[in-house]
């Protein structure tokens, strides 16, 4: 009898630990997304630079959320990696987000980090004074790009068309070299190639972003499946993007230190490059999210550019923009700053 007992016993003890072991694997698959690291991508450009700040200074860890910084030299290779799934969010522009869109990639923009504002320009050789002289001329920038869009916005100022220049086309980092080598009369460039064109290549700036205020906005963009699956982690992100805004106006010089370090540029440069942006805190962003009929308005801004892009027959249809704007994170950020 006592054989039986101390045998049943032994039986419960073994469900009981074999319980305990299956429920501890269970845990282990269904873990929370949240204990995951976001991979979140950045190019090349002055605003994009702040998150190296947020890094440094370790406010993604203050709020409670596990970013993992992508480094992309070449900025089309950041789109590639976020359209494919290859990272969560990307630093991008608009007109970069509408294309994947159109194709049946979804995609939210929740943050704007910054509007060019003379960040964006195009850089001519000397003896071109005006944009009228361009007709003829050679000018190269990518096809498609905002740079693009800025170079037709300035053309049909002058009263020109595409078809009125010898349009060349280049990536950015294909372009300024060539402006500087002679082979280009004009490049329509982004920094820090466009302040460098103008130093190296002895050229001089004709028209930029400055001129069309809210033609340009850099956003962070989310893939759709992470702002449903984890938006209290999106919430931790733009919190830590903002109190780095924060520290940034405390510790100017700090600040700018780590940024140009990361931009691998002398600090003076850094300084130069960031001044053609303009770095977009809370206010700014919910003005963004707004519906206006102007390009300070990101659905108005979208709508323009899907024109333009669709005009080139780089989209088939012009994707809804209000679907891609999602400005309710930012609304449930600003009321707990």
């Amino acid at each position: 009898m006592r054989k039986r007992i101390v045998l049943l016993i032994c039986l419960l003890m073994l469900l009981v630990n074999l319980v305990g072991c299956s429920q501890s694997k269970q845990s282990e698959v269904s873990a929370p997304s949240s204990q995951q690291k976001i991979r979140l991508g950045l190019s090349p450009w002055p605003g994009w630079f702040v998150w190296y700040l947020v890094k440094e200074k370790g406010f993604f860890e203050k709020n409670g959320v596990d970013v993992e910084l992508v480094w992309f030299p070449v900025y089309s290779d950041s789109l590639t990696a976020l359209a494919t799934g290859k990272i969560d969010a990307n630093s991008q522009t608009l007109s970069d987000t509408l294309a994947p869109v159109a194709k049946g990639i979804p995609l939210k923009a929740v943050l704007v980090n910054d509007n060019s504002n003379g960040g964006d320009g195009i850089v001519v050789k000397p003896g071109i004074n005006s944009l009228q002289e361009l007709k003829g001329k050679k000018i190269a920038t990518e096809l498609g790009t905002v740079d693009h869009f800025l170079m037709l916005t300035a053309l049909e100022r002058a009263g020109l068309k595409e078809k009125d220049v010898q349009y060349t086309n280049m990536t950015v980092n294909d372009a300024g070299p060539a402006f500087i080598s002679g082979n280009l009369d004009a490049a329509v460039l982004w920094e820090p190639f466009l302040s460098k064109a103008i130093q190296e290549g002895k050229g001089k700036l004709l028209f930029s972003s400055k001129d069309t205020p809210g033609l340009i906005p850099d956003l962070l963009v989310f893939r759709e499946e992470v702002t449903k699956n984890r938006p209290e982690d999106v919430r931790k992100i733009l919190n830590a993007w903002f109190d780095a805004l924060d520290y940034w106006k405390q510790h100017p010089e700090e600040s700018l230190q780590i940024m140009a370090k990361a931009a691998e540029t002398p600090i003076e440069e850094y300084k130069q490059s960031v001044e053609s942006v303009k770095i977009f805190g809370i206010q700014d962003n919910l003005q963004a999210f707004k519906e206006t009929g102007s390009f300070t308005s990101l659905v108005y801004t979208g709508q323009k550019t899907g024109e333009f892009l669709k005009g080139l027959d780089m989209l088939s249809q012009i994707p809804d923009v209000k679907q891609i704007v999602d400005g309710h994170f930012m609304e449930e950020v600003a009321k707990k700053r």
